[in-house]
């Protein structure tokens, strides 16, 4: 979820990284750990798993690329603690 990291890096962080730094990162550190890039069949899934749980497009397309990398188990604190959806089942990790 590069997409993700780069926002909480660019805009929560107390200090954001600058763009240069986050591009080594990404390059560096993010990419060769990626096996799943958005495509047509992805937005498409979350879709569905949006209009099945009722979660945000954006958590619902976090859900779909786990379940496209066969992920067994997807960490958020956003997310209903224990639920399944297909093979993956959401855990919160603060309430372990």
């Amino acid at each position: 979820m590069i997409q993700e990291f780069c926002n909480v890096s660019l805009h929560r962080f107390k200090e954001p990284l600058s763009h240069e730094y986050l591009n080594d990162l990404i390059e560096l550190l993010l990419k060769p750990h990626c096996s799943v890039y958005p495509d047509f069949s992805i937005w498409q899934t979350a879709l569905q798993i949006k209009s099945a749980t009722q979660y945000r497009f954006y958590d619902s397309l976090i859900i779909a690329a786990a379940l496209r990398s066969g992920a067994e188990v997807l960490y958020s604190e956003d997310l209903q603690h224990n639920r399944r959806i297909e093979h993956l089942q959401i855990i919160n990790p603060f309430l372990q």
